[in-house]
C-alpha cells in the first residue's frame, strides 16, 4: 500500500465498538435495507448491492435512512419488528468482513417533503385513491416547526405545525426503533438528522423555527429535539450502544430556496459557524457519539450533494474547524479525495472519510486505493444522473420522482442496483463484433463485448477516442470527466479489443463482422437566423479551436450552454445567456442539485440571463434579440450556438434493411440522449447479443 493512503486504514472507535479502517460508506437513496414510506418492508434484493460491498474495504456502513412512520397510512416501524428479521443475515455477512453496520433513523423531512409531486406519484402508482385532502398523506409528513411553513419544491403549499404532542411520539418511536435495531445485530444508530435541512435541522435553525414554547427561541430550545431523540435511545438501548448524528456544520443559505456559493461573503440565516460551535458541545453533551458530518440545506442543497460546480473536498475546511469543539469522532462528506482525507486523518483533524456516490460507481474503490490500483478506479464525475433523480426548476418541482427506478443506481456504472438484472456469465455463442466510432458509446459497448468473451474491433476515424465527451470534459471544473476518459482508455488497454484509429467506416458491407454496432454520436444544431455564420458552435468553443473575445453571447441556456457562460466567467470573460423559453436548465432529467448550483454561480459571476428570448440578426460584433420587451442590441465579440444536437443518421437505413438483425444502434445516434442513456443502452445491448 501506498504510505500516503496508511491514515486510511487505521482502526479508530465510536463509542465502545471498533471500526476497522476509517472508511464510512454514507447514507444514500437506493441503498436502503428498510423501506418504510408508501410500500413497507424488507428491500428485496438488496443484499446482491451489499455482497458486491461487503468485502472490499469498507469500515463502517450506513445504509440509506428509515423513516419512522410511513408517508402514507401512517403505520409506524416500531410496531412492525417483523420487518427486521430479513435483515439478520446481511448483517451477518457485514461482520463476517470485519466491517461494521449503522442504521439511520429518520424524523422526516418537513417542509423539504417533496410535494404535491409525491401524492401524484402515489396515485399513478396505485398506492392511494385520490388528490382530494393532503390528508391522505401523514400528518408527521405534513408538518414542520412552523405553521404556515412555505414546501421547498412548491413555495405555494403550505405545513402545518408539528406540535409538542407529535415530538413526544417521535421521541418515543426513536427508541423503540433503535432498540429494533440493536436486536438485529446492528451496531449502531444514526439520527438524520440536524442535517441538510430536514425535520430535526428545521427546529434547530432560526430561519425556520419562530416557536414560541421550550422547542424555540434560544439554541439550547431549538436542540431540544434532537437531545431528547438522543437520550431516549440512551434509555431504552443503554448507554453503550453507539448514536451517531448526521450533522450540517453550516447552513451556507441565504434564505428560502436561495443558497451561498464556495467563496460567497453573505448573510447565514441558518447554523452559522458560531453557532455550530456551541450546537456541536450541547449535541455531545445530550449523548451523540460521533458527528457525520458536510452543510448545507435544502435551501442549499448542493453543499450536502455536490455537483461537478462543486470544489473537490467541498466541506473539509469546516469539518476541520468544527472537530475542535468536540471530543467524539467526526466524519467529512462531499467530493472527499482519498489524499487530502488521509493527511487530514493523519493530523487529527478529522477522524474517517464518508464516501457516497463513487461507491455507486466503483464498488472496489477502496481495495484499488489499497492494492494500488489507482488506474483502474472509474471515477464518480458528481453528475447525479441516477443516483439521485430529484429535479426541480425555480422553487417548483416539474420533473420529480422519488420512486424513480433509477434511485440508487450510476451513470457510469449500470450494474449498480441491478445486480440480478444483468449478467456477467461469458456469451453463450461469442460473436465477432464491429464497433464503429470511439465516443463513450463505443468504448463501453467494446468493453462489456469484450468481458463477455466477443472478439471486438473498434473503428475511430479520428486519432483519439473520446468521442464528443472531450469537448464536454474540456472545462475547467470537469476534472473528474478528464480522469473518465483516462480510465476509459485504460480498461480497454486491459481489453482484447482491437483499436483502428484514423479509420472511418462509410459502408457497412465493408466490415468482416458478425454484428455491428453504430456509435457514430450526433451533430449540433443550428439555427436560421441571419449571420449565423459569425457563430461558433459549443463544440468549436470546447475544443479550443476558436478563440474568444471580451463579449461573449451565448445562445441557449440548456446544460451545456450554461456551464460554457460559467467557464467563460472563471476566464474573466463577460457572458449573457439567451435563452428562448421561461427558463435556462429547463430540460428534464437535471438533478436539482446541479441546476441550483450553476444558477447560484451564475448569479455570483452576476451572468446577464435572457429568458423569453430569440436572436433575429447576429453581424460580427452584437446580436440583436427580440425579447418580452421589445428588442436589444448586446455586444458580441463571439457568439457560441449551444442548442442542442441531432442524431447522426448517416446508418439509418440499415434499421430498414435485412440487416436489422445484424445492426445494433447505441447512444446518440440512435436518439439524442444522456451519458444515463449511452451507458445503459451500450449495456443492454451486450446483454441482448450475449444472451
Amino acid at each position: 500500500m501506498d504510505k500516503r493512503y496508511e491514515p486510511l486504514f487505521q482502526p479508530w472507535r465510536i463509542g465502545n465498538v471498533e471500526i476497522k479502517n476509517r472508511i464510512v460508506m454514507l447514507p444514500m437513496e437506493g441503498t436502503n435495507m428498510i423501506q418504510w414510506e408508501a410500500k413497507t418492508g424488507f428491500v428485496k434484493n438488496i443484499g446482491a448491492f451489499y455482497r458486491d460491498r461487503k468485502d472490499n474495504n469498507i469500515g463502517l456502513f450506513i445504509p440509506g435512512l428509515i423513516p419512522l412512520v410511513s408517508i402514507v397510512g401512517e403505520k409506524w416501524i416500531y410496531e412492525h419488528p417483523e420487518v427486521f428479521k430479513p435483515v439478520r443475515p446481511i448483517v451477518k455477512e457485514i461482520h463476517d468482513s470485519g466491517a461494521k453496520i449503522f442504521f439511520q433513523l429518520s424524523a422526516g423531512a418537513g417542509r423539504s417533503m417533496i410535494l404535491p409531486q409525491l401524492l401524484k406519484l402515489f396515485v399513478k402508482k396505485g398506492l392511494i385513491r385520490n388528490l382530494s385532502s393532503k390528508l391522505i398523506m401523514s400528518k408527521w409528513w405534513w408538518s414542520a416547526p412552523d405553521d404556515n411553513e412555505p414546501n421547498v419544491w412548491d413555495p405555494d403549499v403550505r405545513m402545518g405545525e408539528f406540535t409538542s404532542d407529535m415530538i413526544s411520539r417521535f421521541v418515543y418511536a426513536f427508541g423503540q426503533t433503535a432498540k429494533l435495531c440493536k436486536d438485529a445485530g446492528v451496531d449502531g444508530v444514526e439520527i438524520h438528522a440536524v442535517h441538510e435541512g430536514y425535520l430535526l435541522d428545521q427546529f434547530a435553525m432560526p430561519y425556520t423555527n419562530h416557536r414560541n414554547d421550550c422547542y424555540g427561541g434560544s439554541l439550547e430550545n431549538r436542540l431540544r429535539f434532537a437531545c431528547e431523540v438522543v437520550k431516549e435511545i440512551k434509555k431504552v438501548c443503554g448507554d453503550d450502544y453507539p448514536v451517531s448524528l448526521r450533522y450540517s456544520v453550516c447552513s451556507m443559505t441565504r434564505g428560502f430556496n436561495k443558497g451561498a456559493v464556495p467563496g460567497e461573503v453573505f448573510t447565514e440565516v441558518g447554523r452559522s459557524m458560531e453557532e455550530s460551535q456551541k450546537a456541536i458541545q450541547i449535541l455531545e453533551e445530550a449523548g451523540y457519539d460521533m458527528f457525520n458530518c458536510d452543510n448545507g440545506t435544502y435551501d442549499a442543497w448542493y453543499w450536502a450533494h455536490p455537483p461537478v460546480y462543486a470544489p473537490l473536498n467541498m466541506n473539509l475546511s469546516y469539518v476541520e474547524h468544527i472537530r475542535q469543539f468536540t471530543s467524539k469522532p467526526v466524519v467529512c462528506a462531499g467530493r472527499m479525495q482519498p489524499e487530502e482525507a488521509a493527511d487530514s486523518i493523519a493530523a487529527g483533524k478529522i477522524d474517517a472519510m464518508g464516501i457516497g456516490r463513487q461507491l455507486l460507481c466503483d464498488p472496489e474503490f477502496v481495495t484499488k486505493i489499497k492494492e494500488e490500483r489507482m488506474e483502474e478506479i472509474r471515477p464518480c464525475i458528481a453528475c447525479h444522473g441516477a443516483c439521485l433523480p430529484f429535479c426541480g426548476l425555480n422553487g417548483k418541482g416539474t420533473d420529480i420522482d422519488p420512486l424513480h427506478p433509477d434511485m440508487g443506481r450510476c451513470v457510469l456504472n449500470p450494474w449498480t442496483n441491478n445486480e440480478l438484472k444483468y449478467s456477467l456469465k461469458p456469451a453463450r455463442h461469442p460473436k465477432k463484433i464491429a464497433i464503429i466510432g470511439g465516443g463513450i458509446g463505443g468504448m463501453e459497448t467494446a468493453i462489456q463485448a469484450s468481458k463477455r468473451g466477443h472478439e471486438v474491433d473498434l473503428y475511430e476515424k479520428t486519432d483519439r477516442l473520446g468521442g464528443a465527451f472531450i469537448a464536454a470534459s474540456a472545462m475547467s471544473f470537469k476534472e473528474k470527466d478528464k480522469q473518465l476518459l483516462q480510465w476509459y482508455e485504460h480498461t480497454l488497454k486491459q481489453t482484447d479489443v482491437r483499436i483502428h484509429f484514423n479509420t472511418e467506416i462509410s459502408d457497412l458491407d465493408d466490415l468482416n463482422a458478425d454484428i455491428i454496432v453504430v456509435a457514430v454520436g450526433a451533430k449540433a444544431k443550428t439555427l436560421p437566423i441571419p449571420g449565423i455564420e459569425h457563430a461558433i458552435t459549443a463544440i468549436d468553443f470546447l475544443n479550443g479551436s476558436q478563440e474568444c473575445g471580451e463579449n461573449v453571447a451565448v445562445i441557449g441556456g440548456g446544460l451545456t450552454g450554461c456551464e460554457i457562460a460559467y467557464e467563460l466567467a472563471l476566464k474573466g470573460k463577460k457572458p449573457v445567456i439567451v435563452e428562448a423559453t421561461e427558463n435556462i436548465l429547463g430540460a428534464k432529467g437535471i438533478c436539482m442539485a446541479n441546476s441550483s448550483m450553476l444558477k447560484e454561480l451564475l448569479r455570483y459571476h452576476e451572468v446577464p440571463v435572457y429568458t423569453s428570448s430569440t436572436v433575429e440578426s447576429i453581424d460580427g460584433h452584437s446580436i440583436t434579440l427580440k425579447t418580452s420587451k421589445g428588442t436589444a442590441v448586446l455586444r458580441a465579440d463571439t457568439v457560441i450556438l449551444s442548442v442542442g444536437y441531432l442524431s447522426d443518421k448517416r446508418f439509418a437505413e440499415e434499421k430498414e434493411t435485412k440487416k436489422k438483425n445484424k445492426v445494433f444502434f447505441v447512444g446518440d445516434c440512435d436518439q439524442v440522449g444522456s451519458l444515463k442513456t449511452v451507458i445503459r443502452q451500450a449495456y443492454e445491448t451486450i446483454q441482448k447479443i450475449s444472451y
